[in-house]
């Protein structure tokens, strides 16, 4: 299976299971953070991004995926993300961490420059291979998501909806929402087809994303 393709089944097989567990347990540590283009780091690595809209949890499930409380600062002040941060996982992956677009207690100056650094890295990053585009489950898609979405068609850039806040809803509604977003996810090109439901809280498809992001990483050198 080539690191694009997805399982057959929406629910990951044990050895994609246990290689996201592995990978996700090894060292995850900041490497920088930029605040422009210019100070970006150097294209090396395979990048996954993390993007979404201001409090939709970003930096809580880069805390979960990697087992820290603290590795990504989370705040329930939107906008608190201000630049783009960087995460080496294993020296093998870089987890990047965006500034969350859509309302912040912030300057519209302020916004509008952070706003234009994340288009610009998503447009344009050679080693990004995944963007995973956080919607709160409790609210689906805002017109900001689509806009966003309809950039990452245009750049051809995969993304894959992660569905977070999933404990917030009942098991109905969330499977309503779930299929609202995978019927929406057909017709674009560049998305991943698996939708992953996550809540950071219960622990629920924080496994599942695991398997999905790991054969991006990589390969693994003896040391």
């Amino acid at each position: 299976m080539s690191p694009g393709t997805p399982p057959t089944d929406s629910v990951a097989d044990d050895a994609a299971l246990a290689a996201g567990r592995h990978l996700f347990a090894q060292d995850c540590r900041f490497v920088t953070a930029a605040a422009s283009l210019a100070s970006l780091p150097p294209a090396g690595l395979t990048e996954v991004a993390f993007a979404g809209r201001s409090n939709v949890g970003k930096s809580s499930l880069i805390n979960g995926l990697t087992g820290r409380k603290s590795l990504a600062r989370s705040s329930n002040t939107p906008g608190r993300t201000r630049q783009i941060n960087f995460f080496s996982l294993a020296d093998r992956l870089l987890l990047v961490d965006l500034p969350g677009y859509g309302y912040a207690r912030a300057s519209k100056t302020e916004i509008a420059a952070w706003t234009a650094l994340v288009e610009d890295y998503l447009r344009g990053r050679p080693t990004l291979r995944r963007t995973c585009l956080l919607i709160d489950a409790r609210h689906g898609f805002k017109p900001s998501d689509e806009t966003v979405m309809d950039m990452l068609e245009t750049a051809a850039v995969v993304y894959q909806v992660v569905l977070t806040k999933c404990d917030k809803l009942r098991p109905g509604a969330l499977a309503a929402r779930r299929a609202e977003i995978q019927e929406k996810l057909e017709k674009n090109a560049a998305a991943y087809p698996e939708v992953v439901a996550t809540s950071v809280r219960t622990g629920d498809g924080i496994a599942q994303l695991r398997a999905s992001l790991a054969p991006l990483a990589e390969p693994e050198t003896i040391r």
